[in-house]
């Protein structure tokens, strides 16, 4: 249950991203500024959080252990995650980006199968591929469903062209970013904490983001200061308090995939965030009927996810106390 909180909080928060976004392309913000600039001034701020812990020295370590895989999941669930999200701004609104984002939700569970779990047997330790698990595949389709209702409300305002660029791009960054998130949580294998894997990641992603702030500025100059400032507020809400909480539930869950889905779910509340934010900050049209029902069954979705993650929780607690009977009675 915990889990859950600490990911709806960083919905919260991670909500900012969809709304500034859209205001800095409406201003005439260049999407590889707002890309950029985000993950730039996460460096600073992530580094001395970092260094204050003196863990500077593990990061390091670890990444000289590994680099290429540290460069491309960094670049695959950093990179191939943002970028998409705000080239996407410049043809969809918020509530679009942040619906389409969703989808995120379903692809967590089937990346499942790409991942191996370790079992001790009386041979020896093996490997064995995760399966898809089956209920938190319902319960997350249940608040697709969600998603979609509330989608249904602005939908005939939007062309074929914003659905084009402003649906599959989103659509490639849903994956990319839960498979770049695990194969670094595989990759670390809990060594490292979550501001230690954050700031890593943001490390080993530093070259693509001079690139894209380079093109920028031979094709649009400077950054406007208006961008500057929405851009570091992005980088503040969503870079590092929402990034960090989301690592951390996704951490404490990262031993069950049932729980990660769940975990990984509570992304949907976004949409609940970013209407309130639109509505709030650019006048946005209340919920329809369909989008009130829309928000409705997320709720039901996240609640059932809650009782799904209690029930694994029970079950584990179970089987430690019968392991640790058993090693008595040795």
């Amino acid at each position: 249950m915990k889990e859950i909180t600490i990911g709806i909080f960083a919905s919260m928060f991670f909500a900012v991203t969809f709304i500034l976004n859209r205001s800095m392309e409406l201003s005439g913000g260049s999407w590889m500024w707002s890309s950029s600039l985000r993950f730039l001034f996460m460096l600073p701020f992530l580094f001395f959080i970092v260094m204050l812990r003196s863990s500077l020295k593990q990061v390091w370590n670890e990444i000289l252990k590994h680099p290429i895989q540290w460069i491309v999941w960094s670049f695959i669930g950093f990179v191939l995650f943002y970028a998409p999200i705000t080239y996407a701004a410049s043809y969809g609104p918020g509530w679009l980006v942040a619906g389409t984002w969703q989808i995120t939700i379903v692809a967590g569970i089937l990346l499942t199968p790409l991942f191996f779990e370790t079992i001790q047997t009386k041979s020896g330790v093996i490997k064995r591929r995760h399966t898809i698990q089956k209920k938190a595949l319902y319960i997350s389709l249940l608040i697709l469903l969600g998603v979609v209702l509330i989608q249904l409300q602005k939908a005939e305002h939007f062309s074929l062209n914003d659905l084009v660029f402003g649906v599959i791009p989103v659509m490639i960054a849903a994956f990319a970013y839960p498979l770049g998130n695990r194969k670094m949580m595989e990759l670390c294998g809990g060594r490292l904490d979550t501001f230690q894997r954050v700031f890593g990641m943001t490390l080993a992603s530093l070259p693509f983001w001079l690139l894209i702030s380079g093109a920028a500025f031979i094709k649009v100059g400077s950054p406007s200061s208006e961008q500057v400032l929405q851009s570091f507020i992005v980088a503040i809400c969503s870079g590092v308090i929402a990034t960090s909480l989301f690592f951390i539930a996704t951490d404490r869950a990262r031993e069950h995939q049932g729980k990660l889905a769940a975990v990984e779910a509570t992304q949907s509340t976004q949409v609940l965030f970013v209407i309130g934010g639109e509505a709030f900050l650019l006048s946005s049209p209340v919920p329809s009927e369909a989008a009130a029902a829309g928000i409705l069954i997320i709720i039901l979705g996240i609640v059932l996810h809650s009782f799904s993650m209690k029930k694994i929780n029970k079950i584990h607690t179970k089987n430690i106390s019968l392991s640790n009977s058993k090693e008595k009675q040795v």
